[in-house]
């Protein structure tokens, strides 16, 4: 190595490759560094997942594994469940439809058996199996799109079995649409998306997220506000309309013949 002449000390002049150095330096250091947080952070995450995994697993095997095998391959008593996906147990678990009391037309809702962060971990376990419908981000559960875009896209998607109102509806064969009143979003969100018992899978090539948004802002807005038309007789059209007529109109009318016959004598 060379000397460093008289000059160069008295002037305090760097070599002209420090400044190069420090820079190298500097960003070898930030960048080990930001890779040993971003290692250690993923090896957190993917621990916690792979944990909650396992939890799931169990808790399946325990609980729904008699109807759905050990695999969820699906047995004589219930359908495979690979490729349904997480939002598919979120909702089937989370409303109380699974685990089946008993075998009938459909799933009915009871109460929930079980809690979220078990719902959550049994979905994770199910959900690895194969690719399907994940519970969606919050945004589009947020029920503050368009109401009357929803209200256009509830009628002619949905109507024809929930009822314009959402108050549900028989179908054939002991079968029905639910009501929807007091349904969580991220629930009716699911139904559309994994389409339960006989009700249609709407994926986002039917129905964007937004327009499912939409949807649970119509449905939340009927909910929250009364009938412009006073009594809303349950919201089931004609059927519970004509029987209000039929009791109360015709029985006030012969009520009042009665009594103009009985004055008259």
């Amino acid at each position: 190595m060379a000397p460093t002449s008289p000059a160069a000390r008295r002037s305090g002049r760097r070599h002209p490759l420090a400044t190069a150095a420090l820079l190298v330096v500097g960003l070898l250091a930030t960048g080990g560094a930001y890779a040993l947080a971003t290692t250690s952070a993923t090896a957190e995450t993917t621990a916690a997942s792979e944990q909650l995994v396992e939890e799931g697993g169990k808790l399946f095997a325990a609980n729904c594994a008699s109807c759905h095998g050990l695999q969820a391959a699906g047995t004589e008593a219930g359908p495979s469940l690979i490729g349904v996906g997480a939002l598919a147990v979120d909702f089937q678990v989370g409303t109380g439809r699974m685990p089946m009391a008993a075998s009938g037309p459909q799933a009915e809702v009871k109460p929930v058996q079980f809690t979220q962060e078990q719902i959550d971990a049994m979905a994770a376990w199910v959900a690895e199996l194969a690719p399907g419908p994940a519970v969606p981000p919050e945004r589009y559960l947020a029920g503050d799109g368009d109401a009357a875009i929803g209200a256009e896209l509830f009628r002619i998607n949905c109507a024809m079995c929930h009822n314009v109102a959402g108050a549900g509806g028989a179908l054939t064969e002991g079968k029905y649409a639910p009501g929807l009143a007091g349904v969580d979003p991220v629930h009716i969100y699911g139904a559309m998306a994994t389409g339960p018992q006989n009700m249609p899978v709407f994926n986002d090539l039917n129905l964007t997220p937004e327009e499912k948004n939409d949807i649970i802002t119509y449905l939340k807005y009927v909910e929250e506000n009364p009938s412009v038309g006073g009594f809303d007789l349950g919201s089931l059209g004609p059927v519970s309309e004509g029987l209000f007529i039929w009791i109360f109109g015709l029985g006030g009318l012969i009520a009042v013949t009665i009594w103009l016959t009985a004055k008259s004598n």
